[in-house]
């Protein structure tokens, strides 16, 4: 599984990224076949308190799922959007048993 972070205007720290590596490594659990998993960070307008932007797209064979939360932190926007992709990647893969 590849994972790749973009941070959008601003730099990723460390701490950041190996966060996102941890929590993304465990979607193996919901789904063997990913492919590439593309993480893109942004802050939008730096004033408002909710202002961190995760988007995470997993590519998987035939199939992509998409997951964008805002909260006002990096590790909370990540959180919810790996929750909603995890419940996709479960429905999914009953509809691949079912066939």
């Amino acid at each position: 599984m590849e994972i790749k972070i973009q941070s959008i205007h601003f730099d990723a720290s460390e701490q950041l990224q190996a966060f996102i590596q941890k929590k993304v490594a465990k979607l193996e659990k919901f789904y063997d076949d990913i492919k590439t998993v593309e993480v893109s960070l942004r802050v939008i307008k730096p004033e408002t308190a909710e202002n961190k932007e995760a988007g995470i797209k997993i590519l998987v064979p035939n199939n992509e799922f998409y997951a964008n939360k805002i909260n006002d932190s990096f590790e909370a926007s990540i959180d919810e959007a790996l929750e909603a992709l995890s419940k996709q990647l479960l429905k999914y893969k009953e509809k691949q048993r079912a066939k």
